[in-house]
């Protein structure tokens, strides 16, 4: 891991910051984030909240609404189902032009517009470099766009902007937040959040401005493999996976997880699967994709010279194939089974589990 400068400032200077999301799935993350600020003695509290809890746990919509309330900085993601919305829009608009930045990600249209980050604001018609990056969205047609290539875009938009004035650069903090967000390990969750603080902590937090630097989004692999045993866990080819895993003789299965859960450390329910098959006595093959398209790692790691190399393809996702909440494009994964051509099952592993 690379070195870190230090956390500061003094805790007499406090940044609220608040995070509404779908699931807890980084919820330990984030939750190790507030002890690692906490240790340093920086003032941040961090409020985690998480939809899906709302209609089983009493009093944590209620929770959510009052740190909204009194957030300096806001991130809003995986927000896409009406009631979840609707719970929170009242108290979201409410606060958004007097906290110190509110950014929505990866959520429907109403929460993405309310992003506010210093002059760069969502409602706001796409006029000259609002409008180029309109275009560098792509097309929104089925099989126009595969999620290899939005993320080398992603990835590439920050260092487009990175020497153009004004605007632009809230520009770049809202798609350098997002790589943050979709890598989400330890690392990536306290560095986000350093760099929201850094740039955008206003009023008496004004001083907290060039005094949280935070280092660019760590990269990893966006097709691999995942395995408990492994150090680390993550690795780009299946030969790096242990004997464990490639030593069974009555098949072999490709697991398609979500890259999001692993790397928040939130994994042991693949855990379970993965020892649960090797106990059977089947060669296991745990792949993983960045973004919501299977495709690249049914591509990579299930397939060999345009054949199966598996027996059969288990979706832990809980996810379509390719496609997640706000979108399905059904045409593109019915072409990439039959050239698959095994037989699939579709899991829903990815329930929310108490982090590690």
């Amino acid at each position: 891991m690379r070195g870190k400068a230090p956390l500061a400032p003094t805790p007499d200077t406090p940044v609220r910051v608040v995070v509404i999301t779908l699931d807890n799935h980084l919820s330990g993350a984030f939750a190790r984030a507030q002890a690692q600020f906490a240790r340093a003695g920086t003032g941040v509290t961090i409020g985690f909240h998480a939809a899906a809890d709302w209609e089983e746990k009493p009093g944590t919509l209620d929770a959510a609404r009052a740190d909204i309330g009194r957030a300096d900085i806001i991130l809003c993601t995986m927000l896409f189902l009406e009631d979840h919305i609707r719970a929170v829009m009242p108290a979201l608009e409410a606060r958004r032009e007097d906290c110190d930045a509110i950014v929505g990600l990866m959520s429907a249209g109403e929460v993405v517009k309310l992003t506010r980050m210093g002059d760069y604001r969502m409602d706001k018609p796409a006029t000259g470099m609002m409008g180029l990056l309109k275009k560098l969205r792509g097309s929104g047609k089925p099989g126009a766009s595969s999620g290899k290539g939005q993320m080398a875009m992603l990835r590439r938009l920050p260092k487009l902007l990175r020497f153009v004035p004004g605007t632009a650069q809230d520009v770049r903090a809202y798609f350098l937040t997002l790589q943050y967000w979709l890598a989400g390990s330890d690392d990536n969750v306290v560095d986000m959040i350093r760099a929201l603080i850094d740039r955008y902590a206003s009023g008496e937090r004004a001083a907290l401005r060039g005094a949280m630097k935070a280092e660019a989004p760590r990269e990893y692999p966006e097709v691999g493999v995942y395995h408990p045993a492994m150090t680390p866990r993550m690795a780009a080819t299946a030969a790096a996976l242990p004997a464990s895993a490639t030593a069974g003789k009555r098949g072999t299965v490709g697991l398609l997880m979500l890259r999001s859960y692993v790397l928040a450390k939130d994994a042991r329910h693949y855990d379970g699967v993965i020892a649960a098959m090797e106990a059977q006595g089947l060669k296991v093959i745990p792949a993983f994709a960045g973004g919501l398209d299977g495709r690249p790692a049914i591509e990579t790691l299930f397939m060999k010279d345009g054949k199966a190399a598996v027996d059969a393809v288990v979706n832990l996702t809980g996810f379509s194939l390719v496609g997640g909440p706000a979108y399905n494009d059904t045409a593109a994964a019915e072409d990439i089974l039959a050239k698959l051509r095994t037989p699939g099952i579709k899991g829903a592993t990815d329930r929310p589990v108490s982090p590690e």
